[in-house]
């Protein structure tokens, strides 16, 4: 099984005692998924809103710490998986759908990840 989230993000150096020109970024930056029933495997619950970050300051700190550079903005672009992964993605939300607070999986993956969801070949 293979998943990412793939984000959009920008940040800016600020080097001392030196300029850059330009001294914004954009990058593409990519969390793996952690496999279903695992820890931390609620990311997507736990950040995400619709397709959106859904604590702004928050991820930016978090994406800031990873990349050791400060993040100034960020936007989720997609849940990035394998048909396995987003298989087992789904038998894990049915076990619990209170924990989403959905009538079904599907509303549930689309209360928090939107259409954002990519899955590749294999």
């Amino acid at each position: 099984m293979d998943a990412a989230y793939v984000f959009a993000v920008a940040f800016r150096l600020d080097p001392d005692g030196a300029t850059v020109d330009p001294d914004r970024f954009e990058a593409t930056m990519e969390i793996p998924a952690s496999e279903p029933g695992t820890d931390e495997w609620l990311f997507f619950r736990d950040r995400l809103w619709r397709g959106e970050i859904g604590d702004d300051p928050s991820f930016r700190g978090l994406a800031s710490d990873r990349l050791g550079v400060e993040v100034t903005e960020a936007s989720f672009r997609e849940l990035r998986t394998d048909e396995a992964y987003l298989e087992a993605l789904k038998r894990e939300v049915a076990a619990d759908l209170s924990r989403f607070n959905a009538d079904s999986v599907d509303a549930a993956l689309g209360k928090y990840l939107g259409s954002s969801i990519h899955v590749r070949g294999e």
